[in-house]
């Protein structure tokens, strides 16, 4: 796919999203907009840190503002696209829809069984938290070779093999992204890189601030509901709320700014301190919107707006794709390291 011209911005995106049919809740209305999206040439966004991550992380943020189960299949697609941009040299196939399905639980491993060197392998095993697996073509799973070496691979789903089920999503937020278990039974794969650089690559920790603007922007479609409804009734709590939501969204906003410039201006650095920060900021910034916009808005919207409910369930459950304290904590231990302890302006 051609990532340099006819790349995807907000607007068009916007424009796009607003014209079609859209069933909220919907796994299979959200299969049918990522192909409707991929069909328009709408994923073709700016590779983070080719100088417009900014661009691309808007326009996340734009599909996120519409619906999150679509931007967790969207962004999954465009992170794939990246990760083969990044790692291999062959182009996907025209109209393809893919994932990224990188998710290690103890209790779903997956195994890419080979000969040493061989770029194709058998996959045998489980995955976990496959989103939209019933509506993507391709995936990139990571797995693990005969040397216990983590690897990435790519697999066409539509091969034998392939059991996808219905098993491993109970929660009511983020139902539509269908992130179900795989049983992959001896399906060829083809390696993608080496092993471990899926994980060492530089694009490994900017497209994990990629998903920090997804959050934030799902959080400033609910922060718009909340401006309009104050349009209209402009009480001083209300107004307060709204004040609030503005202060913490305008400082999220403005750190992964400086995030995107950060990744433009080092592409090839680790990014794994400021990438972290954004999607804390992010988290924090969504969990205060959540809370803050419940309370301004009242019942109302919650039970009568399909949409505003919809972005109400489904953030809170996809802020958790963030391990919280646990990254706290990493931050925490990558700042002392560096020993860079200094938060002046």
């Amino acid at each position: 796919m051609n990532h340099v011209e006819h790349l995807a911005t907000a607007s068009a995106l916007h424009a796009f999203l607003g014209e079609m049919p859209f069933r909220r809740g919907s796994a299979e209305d959200a299969g049918r907009a990522l192909h409707a999206l991929i069909g328009a040439g709408l994923d073709r966004l700016p590779l983070p840190g080719h100088g417009n991550t900014v661009q691309r992380w808007r326009t996340l943020g734009a599909v996120a503002a519409f619906d999150l189960s679509l931007v967790k299949l969207y962004e999954g697609h465009t992170d794939a696209l990246a990760i083969l941009a990044e790692l291999d040299a062959a182009q996907p196939e025209d109209g393809s829809a893919w994932a990224v399905w990188a998710a290690e639980p103890p209790n779903a491993r997956l195994s890419a069984l080979g000969e040493s060197g061989a770029r194709t392998v058998l996959l045998q095993g489980t995955k976990a938290w496959c989103s939209g697996a019933a509506s993507v073509t391709h995936a990139l799973v990571t797995a693990w070779n005969e040397r216990n070496e983590p690897v990435l691979a790519a697999v066409d789903l539509r091969q034998e093999g392939v059991e996808i089920t219905d098993a491993g999503w109970q929660a009511v937020g983020m139902k539509a992204s269908a992130s179900v278990d795989v049983h992959f039974e001896r399906v060829p794969a083809r390696l993608i890189g080496a092993s471990r650089a899926y994980i060492e690559r530089p694009g490994f920790w900017q497209g994990g601030a990629g998903i920090a603007a997804c959050w934030l922007g799902a959080a400033s479609g609910i922060a718009a509901f909340v401006a309009r409804a104050s349009k209209r009734r402009a009480g001083p709590h209300e107004l307060a709320h709204l004040g609030a939501i503005d202060t913490t969204l305008s400082a999220a906003a403005a750190l992964l700014r400086e995030t995107a410039a950060f990744i433009d201006r080092e592409p090839h650095n680790d990014a794994m301190v400021p990438a972290m920060r954004a999607r804390l900021a992010s988290e924090h910034a969504s969990a205060f919107v959540v809370e803050r916009a419940g309370r301004a808005s009242g019942a109302g919207p919650l039970c009568r707006d399909a949409h505003f409910a919809q972005l109400m369930a489904d953030l809170p459950v996809f802020i958790r794709q963030s391990h919280a304290e646990r990254d706290e904590a990493a931050l925490a231990e990558r700042v002392l390291e560096e020993g860079r302890i200094s938060w002046q302006v």
